[in-house]
């Protein structure tokens, strides 16, 4: 959001069950946090809109623009299952922020403190809950209805989301692109954070993704 500040007016939702959100058990669901969304955008009045989600923030951002497709300008995933299956079976049985440390190798992406302290205000058992209605999802079809710029963006190294998901969106129609970052793991964003903002800053400039495909030029600019 800092990054993007100068020239964008940017907002960060926390969904049910996260961050300084709601804590109760009834309002954890996908389709709750896609009326969730769509009702904070509307009392904010700021759709039409470019989104950046992450993991199942992706999943929400994908479900929302195809429900509400003129409130969405263009579309960043990060880290999208678009199979259940490609999600680590660890997740399905995880309790605490502590244990989701572990998981990522027992560290917390360096110098950024603010991202465990925000983590740990998720209610008990949200992120097993929320993985466990993601494991059925079968987002091929959905994507294919999405007819704004989308880039999805996977970190090479991540242990949570299987990044060959990166192949469903290549090859696929001329609105979509996928990019892969080398030395990232499930945080794409802050493990390759200059990369990752370029990419940001150029996506949400391009009038269309051509100039993103994985040509010699571009790897020399984000690897």
């Amino acid at each position: 959001m800092e990054e993007l500040s100068e020239q964008h007016r940017t907002y960060a939702l926390d969904l049910w069950g996260f961050g300084d959100s709601d804590k109760s058990t009834d309002r954890h669901g996908v389709e709750k946090y896609v009326d969730l969304l769509k009702d904070f955008m509307n009392q904010l009045g700021v759709a039409p809109a470019a989104m950046v989600g992450h993991s199942l923030g992706a999943i929400v951002a994908v479900k929302f623009a195809i429900a509400n497709p003129n409130q969405v300008t263009r579309l960043m995933l990060v880290s999208l299952p678009v199979q259940g299956k490609a999600i680590s079976q660890r997740l399905f049985t995880l309790g605490s922020t502590s244990r989701l440390g572990r998981l990522l190798g027992g560290r917390w992406p360096v110098n950024h403190e603010e991202v465990m302290a925000e983590a740990e205000k998720a209610s008990e058992g949200v992120i097993a809950l929320t993985v466990q209605a993601c494991a059925e999802l079968d987002l091929r079809e959905s994507l294919s209805q999405i007819e704004v710029p989308l880039l999805a963006v996977y970190g090479e190294k991540d242990n949570l989301i299987d990044p060959d998901q990166a192949k469903f969106l290549e090859n696929t129609t001329s609105n979509m692109r996928s990019i892969l970052l080398p030395e990232s793991r499930h945080f794409p964003m802050l493990d390759e954070a200059s990369k990752f903002h370029r990419l940001l800053r150029d996506f949400l400039a391009a009038d269309d993704l051509e100039s993103l495909t994985l040509k010699e030029e571009w790897r020399r600019r984000t690897h």
